[in-house]
C-alpha cells in the first residue's frame, strides 16, 4: 500500500491523530478517539499448537474466536526463541544483538527507549502485568508493574482483570499482559478440563512414548488456561463498554518447550501465533501470509497510536497489512540464537522460500535449554538415542558436530529436516542468503565473540555445573551495537 494510502488507513481508525506530534496530548479533546491496545503474551507456545493454525487437539476456543473476529498471522517471527532476549526485542523494536540484552536473564540497559515509555508520555496509561523478565530500568515505561504471583496464580494471569478494572477511565491505556503459561514445570492443579495424552499430536522429532504425550498433553493444560484468561479480558472489554475501540494483539515470547523447539531457529522455535483483533479497525476473519518481526510490533503499535516513531527502532509499522492482508511487507526476517543456558552462536535469514542458518558454534550440540533436558520428553529420545532406534528427525538435537550452515528449501521442505546446503542445484540460493545475512550482520553491527558464555548446566541432563557462573562478551558489544539503528536488509 502507498503512503497515501496508509495515512488514509489511519486516519479513518484514528480520527487523524497520527499528525499529532507533540507530547501531553492527554489534554487533547480528541483523546478518546485513540485506541486502546492489550498485548498478550503466552510464554514458550509454537505458532501451531493452537485451534485456529490447524491443532485438531488443543482447546483454544477464545484464540480461536479473537482469530475469526480479527486479522490471523501466519509468517510472524521473533528476533530470539529465548524468554527475556525476545521479550527486550518486542519492546524496543530492536535486534537482540542491539539491545544489549542478547542472552537469557540479561537486562535491558537503561539507554535502551522501551515503546511504551513513548505511549506514557503522550498520555496513555501504561500498565503491565505478569512476567517480566526485561530488568528495573525497563519499568520506568509503565505506569503500574504488577509482576509478583505466587502459588495462587501459578499462570501469572492474576492481575490482568484488575488492571483493567482499576484503570483511570479518563485515558487511553496500553496493557502488556504476559502469562506464565506454557513454560515448565507444569501445573498440576488446573481445573479446566485436561487433554488426553491419546489424543496429542507427537512432533515428528519427538518420541511417540506415553510419558512423552503425557508431557505434551500437561503443555496443551497450561496452553487452555492461558485462553480461558485472555476470555475473561475479553468479557471485561465489552462490560465496560471499551472493546469496540481496544487492539488486542496476541503472540508467544518463543517456541514451545521441547527438544528441537525453544531456543532453536528453526519455525518450531522462532515462528509465533500472531492475531490482532479490533472491532473499530480490521476486517474479521482475515488471514495475513506476509513476513513480520515482531521488532516491528512497536513501530505498529506507536503509528496506531498517533505517535511519530524514532530512529532508534529497527522494525517497521506494519499498519497497512492490517487494512490489506494481501499486499507484501517484508522480504526477509532475521533472528540469532545466543547464550540460553549453554553457549551458543547462531544466526538466521529466512524469506517465503528459504531459511539460511548460519552456525558458529558447530562442535556443540543442539540440544535446547535445561528445562527441556530434564523433560521426559528429552527422556524418551534419550532411550532411544541408547537403542540406536532414533529416526533421522529425532536425531538432530544429538548431532555432533553440526552443519556451521544449513539451507532448507521451504517449498518442499516445511519443517526443515533436510539440508540443502552441500545441494549444487541450491548453489546460487546459498551465496544469495549467505550474502543477505552478512550484509545485515554487517549494517547492525553484530559480532561473533571468542569468549561467550559457556555453558552453567549439563548438556542433555540440565544438571547446573559446579563452577563460577561468569558472562562472557556480548554479541555487538565490540562495534557498540546498543548505539547502531540501521535496520538491515528489509
Amino acid at each position: 500500500m502507498h503512503r497515501e494510502n496508509r495515512r488514509s488507513f489511519i486516519s479513518k481508525f484514528t480520527g487523524g491523530l497520527a499528525a499529532i506530534t507533540f507530547f501531553g496530548l492527554s489534554t487533547c479533546s480528541s483523546v478518546k478517539k485513540r485506541p486502546n491496545v492489550i498485548l498478550i503474551i503466552g510464554d514458550d507456545i509454537s505458532w501451531n499448537d493452537l485451534g485456529c493454525y490447524g491443532h485438531p487437539a488443543i482447546r483454544t476456543p477464545n484464540i480461536d474466536r479473537l482469530a475469526e473476529e480479527g486479522v490471523r498471522f501466519t509468517n510472524a517471527f521473533l528476533t530470539a526463541s529465548s524468554c527475556s532476549p525476545s521479550r527486550c526485542s518486542i519492546i524496543t523494536g530492536r535486534y537482540p544483538h542491539n539491545t544489549g540484552a542478547a542472552e537469557l536473564h540479561t537486562p535491558l540497559p537503561a539507554g535502551q527507549v522501551p515503546f511504551p515509555l513513548r505511549l506514557k508520555e503522550n498520555g496513555y496509561y501504561c500498565a503491565q502485568a505478569g512476567k517480566w523478565h526485561m530488568g528495573e530500568e525497563t519499568k520506568r515505561a509503565f505506569d503500574e508493574v504488577r509482576d509478583n504471583w505466587g502459588t495462587a496464580d501459578p499462570g501469572a494471569e492474576g492481575e490482568w482483570l484488575p488492571l483493567l478494572q482499576n484503570r483511570p477511565k479518563d485515558r487511553p491505556f496500553f496493557m502488556w499482559f504476559a502469562s506464565i503459561d506454557a513454560h515448565r514445570g507444569w501445573d498440576d492443579k488446573i481445573t479446566l478440563q485436561r487433554h488426553d495424552p491419546n489424543e496429542v499430536l507427537v512432533p515428528k522429532y519427538l518420541a511417540d512414548a506415553q510419558p512423552t504425550r503425557l508431557d505434551l498433553a500437561k503443555y496443551y493444560d497450561e496452553i487452555a488456561r492461558l485462553d480461558d484468561y485472555l476470555g475473561r479480558v475479553e468479557k471485561e472489554l465489552e462490560k465496560q463498554g471499551v472493546a469496540d475501540n481496544t487492539i488486542i494483539i496476541f503472540m508467544a515470547d518463543n517456541g514451545r518447550p521441547f527438544p528441537r523447539c525453544k531456543t532453536r531457529v528453526y519455525d518450531s522455535g522462532m515462528k509465533t501465533p500472531f492475531i490482532v483483533k479490533w472491532t473499530n479497525g480490521v476486517k474479521a476473519g482475515s488471514v495475513c501470509k506476509s513476513l513480520i518481526s515482531t521488532i516491528d510490533i512497536g513501530p505498529t503499535i506507536m503509528d496506531l497510536c498517533g505517535i511519530p516513531l524514532e530512529s532508534c527502532f529497527q522494525g517497521k509499522s506494519f499498519v497497512t497489512l492490517l487494512g490489506d492482508p494481501d499486499q507484501p511487507f517484508r522480504t526477509y526476517v532475521f533472528a540469532e540464537h545466543n547464550w540460553h543456558d549453554f553457549e551458543a552462536l547462531e544466526r538466521m535469514v529466512r524469506s517465503d522460500r528459504y531459511l539460511y542458518v548460519l552456525n558458529e558454534r558447530p562442535l556443540f550440540p543442539n540440544c535446547g535449554p535445561a528445562d527441556s533436558n530434564n523433560s521426559s520428553s528429552q527422556k524418551d529420545l534419550d532411550s532411544l538415542a541408547q537403542t540406536g532406534k532414533l529416526t533421522p528427525e529425532q536425531e538432530d538435537i544429538f548431532l555432533v558436530p553440526r552443519s556451521a550452515e544449513e539451507l532448507f528449501d521451504l517449498q518442499k521442505d516445511p519443517e526443515q529436516f533436510i539440508n540443502v546446503a552441500g545441494d549444487s542445484a541450491y548453489t546460487e540460493t546459498l551465496m544469495e542468503m549467505r550474502r543477505i545475512l552478512q550484509l545485515w550482520r554487517d549494517e547492525t553491527a553484530d559480532t561473533s565473540p571468542e569468549n561467550l558464555t559457556p555453558d552453567w548446566y549439563a548438556r542433555f541432563t540440565g544438571k547446573p555445573l559446579d563452577m563460577k557462573r561468569l558472562r562472557g562478551e556480548m554479541p555487538g558489544a565490540a562495534k557498540n551495537a546498543m548505539k547502531v539503528n540501521a535496520q538491515g536488509p528489509f
